[in-house]
């Protein structure tokens, strides 16, 4: 099937199943989560037997392609947060967010951030016209070294734009409820795919692109080759492709469409891992990767997260919201080395450079309420997690009291553990918000079949520089679709439904 066939599917539906019941009786209108208690904040269910955890069944998302500080600056501002958080947790509570910011330009024009709603675009949600802000290798590097607009960054003003929590309800919805993680970082400083790899493997193999593997898939072990081994059940429910088809056709019994997420989540029959995957390409995608629409995003979110609070696994579930990397948005806090197989003291070459900060939100009946986590994550954290609740990982560093490895690579044996932001003591499964939040409908796609319009800009642009979608335009198929073309994700045992 090429990739103008399945765009024409209308696959990808993603969440537009309808949801059975209702979850538990909330408490009165006005009525809070829980206040922790000082006990139960300091007592992190790494003090305990992994099996005694109460956390086994978690659910991943991984959404593409955006900044913590354009996400989720805001909540450095708001009142009424900082104000619970102060009240549960001393008046140190903060988050290292900051919406309001300038860059220069490469002719040393100072330049400001903006909310992204309110810019004279005819399309202030997709940005319609403006490049994909860079986000590759070399792009990362020009961002690092002279911030979101400097020579070789790939950007334009569209970089600079950021929302407000009324811009993105599930979002404000999750982070005022559940733990917030204010240094969660992409795992390197490059594209896509490296940074999904970290994610479920610990590295990339090397790879600094979107390249696809040679033969049938990546041929070193990922976490789900582990999982399984070890008799934990692990499924990848993908909207419209899987990630984890890049391990090649021994990962095909892992694949099951994100239909199947719903019903199991409904009849409580969810593995004890799930990684669901918004929708890549075509118009309904899902995933946030500009140019998309973020509230077909937020929709995404909202319905499998609501699927998942209202299962019967909830009340023993883990529910991980990041984003693979920052795609070139901007953010203020400098991007940190990582422990790493492949670092390198050539920058060019160093795998120990990890990625700016991307959004991050866990949300379980075990996390504390209105938390915000400041310790160091990347992707890898995922992994040590898994490892310790379900391989034998012991709770807290790197060493290892068997003589078969637990952990995958250097990343992950010295990625600090998600199950400290988790409380033993500490338990409340309501939300205390309507998880079927209104959100509205995502605007037309900005062009083409699957929707992905860009226009070429020199790596330089000005910021103050309009970018016209009518001169110079191209239609640029994400690395998904180039899969599709080639023959890839059929190849490694994806079968359309």
């Amino acid at each position: 099937m090429d990739r103008r066939e399945f765009l024409g599917t209308g696959l990808a539906l993603g969440g537009a199943m309808a949801f059975g019941g209702t979850l538990g009786a909330c408490r009165p209108p006005g009525q809070g989560p829980k206040r922790p208690t000082r006990r139960a904040i300091r007592h992190s269910i790494l003090e305990d037997a992994p099996a005694d955890s109460g956390i086994d069944t978690v659910v991943v998302v991984m959404m593409e392609n955006r900044s913590f500080d354009s996400y989720l600056g805001w909540l450095a501002r708001d009142r009424d947060y900082l104000h619970a958080g102060r009240s549960r947790y001393g008046g140190h509570f903060q988050v290292d967010g900051r919406s309001f910011q300038e860059f220069p330009a490469p002719d040393g024009t100072l330049t400001p951030t903006y909310r992204r709603i309110e810019y004279p675009d005819s399309d202030p949600w997709r940005a319609c016209g403006h490049p994909d802000p860079g986000h590759g290798w070399n792009a990362g590097r020009a961002q690092r070294d002279g911030g979101f607009l400097a020579s070789g960054s790939g950007n334009d003003i569209f970089a600079l734009g950021y929302f407000e929590g009324e811009d993105l309800p599930i979002y404000d919805a999750l982070a005022r409820r559940f733990v917030v993680c204010d240094r969660w970082h992409a795992s390197v400083l490059g594209p896509t795919y490296p940074n999904r790899e970290y994610l479920l493997s610990g590295q990339s193999g090397g790879n600094k692109t979107n390249a696809f593997p040679t033969g049938d898939g990546f041929p070193w072990e990922n976490i789900v080759d582990r999982l399984v081994r070890a008799g934990v059940t692990a499924t990848d429910y993908y909207s419209d492709l899987p990630p984890l088809a890049l391990w090649g056709s021994r990962m095909a019994p892992y694949f099951h469409p994100i239909a199947s997420y719903y019903e199991d989540a409904a009849a409580g029959r969810l593995p004890n891992v799930s990684f669901l995957d918004p929708a890549f390409i075509g118009d309904n995608r899902s995933d946030d990767h500009p140019l998309g629409d973020p509230r077909a995003a937020q929709r995404f979110v909202r319905d499998v997260f609501a699927a998942f609070a209202r299962s019967p696994q909830w009340e023993r579930g883990l529910f991980v919201l990041t984003y693979d990397e920052w795609g070139g948005f901007f953010d203020h806090q400098a991007p940190p080395h990582l422990a790493d197989d492949r670092a390198n003291a050539n920058d060019a070459d160093d795998f120990s450079q990890a990625g700016f900060r991307v959004p991050a939100i866990l949300a379980s009946p075990r996390a504390l309420p209105g938390a915000v986590d400041h310790a160091l994550h990347d992707h890898t954290s995922v992994l040590r997690f898994l490892e310790w609740r379900f391989l034998g990982a012991p709770a807290r560093g790197p060493e290892s009291t068997s003589t078969t490895p637990w952990y995958l690579t250097t990343r992950d044996r010295n990625a600090t553990n998600l199950g400290e932001l988790l409380s033993a003591e500490y338990f409340d499964p309501e939300l205390f918000f309507d998880p079927d939040l209104d959100i509205p409908a995502p605007s037309p796609s900005c062009g083409g079949p699957g929707g992905l319009l860009t226009a070429t800009a020199e790596a330089g642009t000005t910021a103050s520089a309009e970018v016209d979608a009518t001169a110079g335009a191209e239609l640029e198929p994400s690395p998904w679709e180039e899969g599709l073309d080639s023959g890839f994700w059929e190849h490694s045992g994806w079968v359309s439904d």
